[in-house]
């Protein structure tokens, strides 16, 4: 197919953290509020005056001072983020908001505020505290912390208007993106879809770690070009896939797989679509505060939700995206080291495979995956056995 008119500018973006929108957005006087999960609620941060960035180490390297801080035993995302901040690498950020979530992130965000690696007069660190279950007692507790570690100290600290009327206008701004990239994931449903698992996640990306309204216009030209597009006449993939798991912000991740003959047709990752690209729907009963926060527990796939409804609700809805998606398998990783994903790609890789069906390729990965051999081997001796799979399955449907 024909590269996308704007795919080197998304690629561009996300060749560093203090991208080029990012510093557009600070010459015009706003406040950059960084996070590092999608358990904190995303739309909160994006109010008027404000943006957000979700933490990323673009071209991760040497780990040795983060490691150092946090042990080799703990994730190499924490490890990552730690050793960008030590060498001054989000000094452009205004905050950050971290959520109670992992102790791993706890650890590197407590590191950077021990460390002093953020040096901005105003600059604030703040912790939340997020429930384990969705419930209305989860809720009332989740409220409570985005209103006293989010609302409150932008207000205080930046003069931020957190009104209802300004609430309503980031919920209004962050469904328009949301709806472009929805729109624009439709493609993938396709047959034979117009659009690579590689360019989607660098479109969903961008819109995580970029201020969302100076994408608008670049979205909108991508979905009107995709409307156009022509998929290649031959097939280029040889087994559609789909990706679920713990966090993926490296592009490389993607295109290795796809190199390896298996399209990434959806995705179930921090980072990702599915879910966290999805509007949020209001009504004129609650506050709106109330309303996002419960959209953000229910909505969330987070391995960390440890009810009942909720861990069956990640294996049923993973088999609804294949499904949807016309997935011949599913690839579910996890980055080393990860406590709450090692559990969960341990228990769904199996009951995805013996009561689902499905095709597994069960991996754990590094942060940054590069053109590593081991995981490029495994990645096409799936593809191969799904191909076997399919052979089999016709020549028992011809007997």
């Amino acid at each position: 197919m024909k590269d996308l008119k704007h795919l080197y500018y998304f690629e561009k973006l996300l060749d560093e953290a203090n991208n080029e929108l990012v510093r557009e957005a600070q010459k015009e006087g706003r406040i950059c509020v960084g996070n590092v999960c999608s358990l904190v609620p995303e739309v909160l941060l994006d109010l008027p005056g404000t943006f957000t960035v979700r933490l990323r180490a673009p071209r991760t390297g040497s780990m040795e001072m983060g490691t150092y801080y946090l042990t080799s035993f703990l994730c190499e995302y924490s490890r990552a983020l730690l050793e960008r901040a030590l060498e001054g690498g989000y000094q452009f950020l205004d905050c950050l908001i971290a959520p109670d979530a992992c102790s791993m992130i706890n650890r590197a965000v407590e590191n950077m505020e021990l460390l002093k690696t953020m040096t901005k007069e105003k600059f604030f660190y703040r912790n939340m505290e997020i429930p384990m279950k969705a419930d209305d007692n989860g809720l009332s507790v989740y409220v409570s912390e985005c209103r006293s570690k989010i609302l409150e100290p932008l207000h205080e600290i930046y003069g931020i208007d957190t009104s209802e009327e300004a609430l309503l206008t980031a919920v209004e701004n962050h469904n328009k993106v949301c709806k472009l990239i929805t729109e624009i994931g439709e493609f993938r449903k396709e047959e034979n879809p117009r659009i690579t698992g590689y360019e989607y996640h660098m479109i969903t990306l961008a819109s995580y770690v970029c201020p969302k309204d100076l994408l608008v216009e670049k979205l909108e030209e991508t979905l009107e070009e995709l409307k156009t597009r022509e998929p290649d006449s031959k097939k280029q993939y040889r087994a559609k896939v789909v990706m679920a798991g713990s966090e993926i912000d490296d592009v490389d991740m993607i295109k290795l797989v796809e190199e390896s003959g298996a399209l990434v047709v959806a995705d179930r990752f921090c980072f990702g679509a599915l879910p966290g690209r999805e509007e949020i729907p209001l009504n004129h009963k609650e506050d709106i505060v109330t309303q996002v926060c419960r959209h953000y527990m229910y909505a969330s796939q987070c391995a960390r939700y440890m009810n009942k409804e909720k861990i069956q609700g990640r294996q049923i809805y993973v088999d609804q995206l294949a499904r949807e998606y016309h997935a011949d398998g599913i690839i579910y990783q996890q980055m080393k080291f990860c406590d709450y994903w090692a559990y969960e790609r341990m228990v769904c890789s199996h009951v995805l495979r013996e009561d689902y069906g499905y095709p597994v390729l069960s991996v754990d990965r590094p942060y940054a995956v590069g053109a590593s051999g081991q995981l490029r081997t495994r990645v096409q001796a799936f593809v191969e056995s799904i191909e076997i799979k399919k052979i089999q399955k016709n020549r028992g449907g011809v007997k």
